[in-house]
């Protein structure tokens, strides 16, 4: 049974990135478990930018997204205005789009649970003040 997961763009960006300081241990994290990743367009937007220093690499992650499965969860107009007040809540981290995105992503698939090499997810809170897990930290 696989375990529904967000993902960040630094673990995707580690696996991606050989020269990443982060590359083995997320291989590593991510061959013992079995996951089903759920993401969003910001992310892979981030991930993208940041391995444009080769196209292969790029295509690879693209390919691996294909393969793997990753699902979309989508930001429509309507989830702006959230995406707003966390940005608002947040701007002391600051908090970028692709965070924000994520964030909203939990609240719209009930998912409370993500891989993250970022420790902002121990900042962020849903609703009722309730937190996201970095199941990648927590290991």
């Amino acid at each position: 049974m696989l375990n529904t997961v967000l993902v960040d763009a630094g673990p995707l960006i580690a696996l991606f990135d050989r020269d990443d300081k982060y590359h083995e241990a997320i291989k590593d994290f991510l061959s013992k478990g079995q996951y089903r990743f759920v993401s969003t367009a910001a992310v892979l937007t981030e991930v993208s930018y940041m391995l444009n220093f080769n196209a292969g690499a790029q295509v690879d992650f693209f390919e691996w997204i294909l393969k793997k499965g990753v699902v979309l969860c989508e930001v429509e107009h309507g989830g702006i205005p959230r995406i707003i007040q966390l940005i608002q809540k947040y701007s002391d981290m600051p908090m970028d789009f692709a965070d924000a995105t994520l964030v909203l992503a939990a609240e719209k698939t009930g998912i409370r649970s993500i891989i993250s090499i970022d420790s902002d997810f121990d900042i962020y809170r849903l609703p009722g003040r309730e937190k996201i897990h970095n199941i990648f930290c927590e290991r």
